[in-house]
């Protein structure tokens, strides 16, 4: 008996000794949608080059997010400091992906990214203008952005 109360106690100290005190939570969220049909995907990056990712192949971590009154939210649990960039896609139709217009290659849906108010030719996503530090735990509001 002693013996199994001594490997529960010792168990659990190494499992509290990998668990890094020295990571953060991300709360993102979009406050301004045009209607509540559908979901809000918030992708998580944190590489240069990564953005623009029409395709969602690039991100460090996804997340879909419900819409409540034209708003949405997501939390990132358990990131490490470090350079980050949120885009997200108002997924009207839910069907995963950035639908275009009719014609032109403009979204249909809304898009947005963090530190952006606005994309066009002249000032097109990148990492590097979206990105943050993440050094504590943080909410990051993205514009929505509808063309």
């Amino acid at each position: 008996m002693e013996k199994t109360i001594f490997l529960g106690f010792l168990l659990m100290v190494t499992i509290l000794e990998n668990i890094n005190s020295d990571t953060y939570f991300l709360t993102a969220e979009v406050d301004d949608l045009n209607n509540s049909e559908g979901t809000v995907i918030f992708a998580l990056y944190n590489k240069n080059g990564t953005i623009p990712d029409e395709n969602f192949k690039n991100y460090y971590k996804i997340k879909s997010g419900d819409i409540i009154d034209k708003t949405a939210k997501v939390t990132f649990n358990h990131l490490n400091p470090g350079i980050y960039a949120i885009t997200i896609l108002h997924d009207e139709n839910n069907n995963g992906k950035i639908d275009k217009k009719f014609m032109l290659p403009l979204p249909d849906e809304g898009v947005g990214f963090s530190n952006y108010t606005d994309f066009g030719l002249n000032n097109r996503p990148n990492f590097k203008k979206a990105s943050f530090n993440l050094n504590k735990d943080t909410t990051i509001v993205v514009k929505t952005i509808y063309k």
